[in-house]
């Protein structure tokens, strides 16, 4: 965590930032909760119990601020709200998600089955593919 922290306080000081609690609080909050998906005000809540004096207008900046440095992924389930969570870069690619369309639960899906669609459409098309995003709906174990 104190990497994160060094890696965050060094690519904000490249932008003339700073490091600020709320800054700090935020990404903690995104790096404890990996898997979560949390919307905007979930990371609110959280981030409030360490951070009293901070607001919701705090939170959606410095959440933009991550999304733009790529420490983070913003994410649209096609819910009505954007969700975060944490980028930890393990690859180029971005996982997928299984949303059940009864409770709205989200899965994780860290398998990638598209590799030998991207080189045919890299090839036929002459196109660098940089990332993909899939989404599956249907239906979990728990709701079936």
């Amino acid at each position: 965590m104190e990497n994160l922290m060094e890696e965050l306080k060094d690519r904000l000081k490249e932008k003339g930032l700073k490091l600020t609690p709320q800054r700090r609080a935020t990404l903690e909050v995104l790096f404890t909760n990996q898997g979560e998906h949390l919307n905007t005000e979930e990371i609110y809540d959280i981030v409030k119990e360490k951070c009293p004096e901070i607001g919701l207008a705090t939170v959606y900046r410095t959440l933009q601020l991550l999304d733009e440095m790529g420490l983070i992924s913003k994410l649209n389930l096609d819910d009505g709200c954007s969700r975060y969570e944490y980028n930890n870069h393990d690859d180029d690619h971005q996982h997928h998600h299984l949303i059940c369309q009864i409770c709205g639960g989200v899965t994780e899906v860290e398998i990638d089955l598209l590799e030998q669609l991207e080189d045919a459409i890299e090839n036929e098309y002459k196109f660098k593919i940089k990332d993909h995003k899939v989404k599956f709906f249907g239906i979990c174990s728990k709701c079936e």
